[in-house]
């Protein structure tokens, strides 16, 4: 019988080395895959939000100006489609788009003349005999 000299037989360290090794990769890896993940994430929030602004303003303004409040908001416009009062915008952050939609409407308190339909306003002090 053999006798083994130290901790470990000479097989025994041969072993464990590729053994880390491979965990080593593994840890890599996943690393690598979460922040890959947080990036797309980080994109698509900023592309929801900023397509949710641009919609907004091509509703009520023009083109350029929506365009405008995309690069603001970290996101580049992709396309703005219109038909009537809606309007419906594509925005690009990174490899990451999104669409938002709005809708210019007018005040829906006004009756057809323009006028409240509760009459003029009035303050509440007038009220008071």
């Amino acid at each position: 019988m053999r006798r083994r000299r130290g901790r470990y037989a000479s097989g025994d360290q041969a072993q464990v080395t590729p053994l880390i090794a491979i965990t080593i990769m593994l840890v890599a890896g996943v690393g690598a895959l979460i922040v890959a993940v947080g990036g797309v994430l980080a994109d698509r929030t900023v592309a929801r939000t900023a397509a949710d602004a641009a919609a907004l303003v091509a509703a009520v303004d023009t083109d350029e100006a929506a365009a405008e409040m995309a690069r603001a908001n970290g996101a580049e416009l992709v396309s703005i489609l219109r038909n009537g009062d809606q309007v419906e915008v594509e925005v690009r952050v990174g490899r990451v788009t999104a669409r938002a939609r709005a809708e210019a409407t007018r005040h829906r308190m006004l009756g057809p003349d323009g006028t409240h339909p509760a009459g003029p306003a009035r303050s509440p002090t007038s009220a008071i005999p």
